[in-house]
């Protein structure tokens, strides 16, 4: 009998994370999804199963290096190997630039990129050694690719998971691995991050103002996505299958980062139109 295909899946719990979970197990790939919250992972265990896909499950915090080195030895003890990663997990905050607390960033860049960080850290060096073709999946966003105001903080930490997982490309790429990459940057839809904080730490607890005007705004632009999470996890098991890079779901995506391209570029001729004169 052929072993499975294998798929892991961080903040599998909710949202994409577990339509991800279940898009795998409807390409029948045995699953290990992982979340911080033990309950939500539970629920997702058991959609996957009644579709009728195996199905291990592990509690893990991505910020924690020990914990997703402990995911990667679970994974292989299970399955001998993993095909697929998906670095999901994510968090946010909200507000001015200037209010965000050194609790802030640790937070979120303990999870948004480290969590990236560990993931690869943990798996890619043994799907290296396995030597048989395989694909991650790192979680970006539309905020990765262009900028919205009450958003530094998570916006920097997902352009940092951007250009991550540019370079990781390129470094497998120069190794000759059969290892693609890709990077999904969807814009707002309904999903549970605005309620991340209920998974954070109480010592990275918030000390800073609150941000009620900015979570109005996400919720209304959740709430008008012509896209939702299975959506999102249909076009990303597309892009890897047609091996490629950057998962872009929501099409007015485009026009943000042609917005963004378009001022560099404008600025970058300026300036050296200014020399030359």
């Amino acid at each position: 009998m052929t072993a499975p295909r294998v798929a892991v899946v961080t903040g599998a719990g909710s949202g994409i994370g577990r339509e991800l979970a279940l898009a795998c197990a409807r390409e029948q790939m045995a699953l290990v999804i992982s979340d911080i919250e033990a309950g939500p992972l539970a629920h997702t265990q058991a959609l996957v199963e009644a579709l009728g896909a195996p199905c291990f499950v592990q509690v893990c915090d991505v910020s924690n290096a020990a914990d997703v080195e402990r995911l990667a030895q679970a994974s292989w003890r299970a399955w001998g190997g993993v095909d697929w990663l998906f670095n999901n997990a994510g968090v946010a905050v909200l507000g001015p630039a200037w209010s965000a607390t050194e609790a802030d960033w640790q937070w979120v860049l303990g999870v948004n990129v480290m969590g990236v960080a560990n993931g690869v850290r943990a798996f890619v060096p043994r799907m290296l050694e396995r030597g048989t073709p395989a694909h991650v999946v790192n979680t970006s966003s539309a905020a990765g690719l262009a900028t919205l105001p009450g958003s530094a903080v998570y916006s920097a930490t997902k352009h940092a998971v951007v250009a991550f997982s540019e370079c990781l490309a390129k470094d497998l790429e120069q190794t000759g691995a059969p290892i693609g990459v890709s990077v999904l940057c969807p814009s707002l839809l309904p999903t549970g991050i605005l309620r991340s904080q209920r998974n954070r730490p109480v010592s990275l607890a918030a000390s800073g103002p609150t941000a009620a005007a900015y979570e109005d705004r996400v919720r209304a632009g959740m709430a008008a996505s012509p896209v939702d999470a299975s959506d999102v996890a249909r076009m990303t098991l597309e892009a890897i299958h047609a091996r490629r890079f950057y998962v872009i779901p929501h099409a007015q995506t485009g026009a943000s980062v042609e917005r963004r391209m378009q001022q560099i570029l404008g600025d970058f001729r300026a300036i050296h139109q200014e020399s030359t004169q």
